[in-house]
């Protein structure tokens, strides 16, 4: 099975449009050590010819054209594509925006858990996906199935399953306590196996903390691709970015005792990957002493274009 990152950072990119934190203004600078970064979202196929997109994310467009592996096939019909489905692992806008990307009446299959799939519903500009042509297919949390393309199954399976998390923050309902309105699969974690070799791994680019349950399913996972938002839950409030914590956007933070680091420490992960990382992360810069630690504990950090075969 073929892995190939498309898109490592959290919503915004790196550098993020508005953004003139150190990391942001570095980077545009070149300074060397930093290195440009789209919104998060991977790509998986069993045969390198199919592809299942886990995410759609608002760059999709250039991320489609940095990746030969997407492009048309040359000796293929007037209008082609190697994307057969698409997998929502939450409805937050760097999840599925790049969705609309894919219009222009080429067939495929999203899915999601009902209510990722409902938060498309209520809003009509996904109709412009031709419901005759991509159908919406609901993901039953803790079964496992066999990803399907219009031509059919596509040799990849997977299972969804709810993680800590909350709800989108456009969806927020203040009046609804503390958790804003917050339901099981608004965000999910994915194990994606090959169908024909059973190897898989696990992607999870949003969760608010570790609990018992995915301590227990995560021990000795193969491959893990976890959430890397940020470093230190207080980190963009120290920078003058924004005045919310990790804990409350629903992002667990990398560092601290109830850190993913930490977390993760005794859980024997054979290889560790942290994506989804925010502009204001100091483990985006080579060479920080965030990035050698987390690098020390066994953590790689994602970039645009890595491949990794299982």
């Amino acid at each position: 099975m073929l892995i190939k990152v498309l898109g490592s950072a959290a919503g915004g990119g790196f550098p993020q449009w508005n953004c003139n934190g150190r990391n942001s203004a570095d980077v545009r600078a070149h300074v060397p050590g930093l290195v440009p970064s789209t919104q998060a979202s991977v790509a998986v196929s069993a045969d390198g010819r199919q592809w299942v997109l886990l995410n759609a994310s608002p760059d999709l467009r250039q991320q489609i054209n940095d990746t030969p592996e997407l492009h048309p096939a040359p000796d293929g019909p007037p209008r082609n594509s190697p994307i057969k489905a698409v997998v929502l692992t939450n409805g937050d806008v760097d999840a599925i925006a790049g969705l609309l990307t894919l219009r222009e009446g080429q067939p495929f299959n999203v899915y999601g858990s009902a209510r990722v799939l409902g938060i498309l519903t209520s809003n009509s500009i996904f109709d412009v996906l031709n419901p005759d042509l991509v159908k919406r297919i609901p993901m039953t949390l803790e079964r496992a199935f066999d990803v399907e393309g219009p031509e059919g199954p596509v040799g990849i399976v997977i299972e969804a399953f709810a993680v800590p998390a909350k709800v989108p923050l456009y969806l927020e309902d203040a009046g609804a306590g503390p958790d804003f309105g917050a339901q099981e699969g608004d965000t999910v974690g994915l194990k994606v196996t090959d169908r024909a070799t059973g190897r898989h791994f696990f992607y999870i680019p949003g969760c608010a903390r570790v609990d018992d349950a995915l301590r227990a399913r995560l021990k000795a996972a193969p491959l893990l691709f976890f959430d890397g938002t940020l470093y230190a839950n207080d980190e963009m409030i120290a920078q003058g970015l924004l005045n919310k914590t990790g804990e409350r956007i629903g992002h667990i933070n990398m560092s601290g005792e109830n850190g993913s680091v930490a977390q993760f420490g005794p859980l024997k992960i054979e290889r560790k990957v942290f994506i989804h990382i925010n502009n204001s992360n100091p483990v985006l810069r080579e060479g920080s002493p965030e990035r050698a630690s987390v690098e020390a504990a066994g953590w790689e950090v994602a970039y645009d274009g890595m491949e990794v075969r299982v």
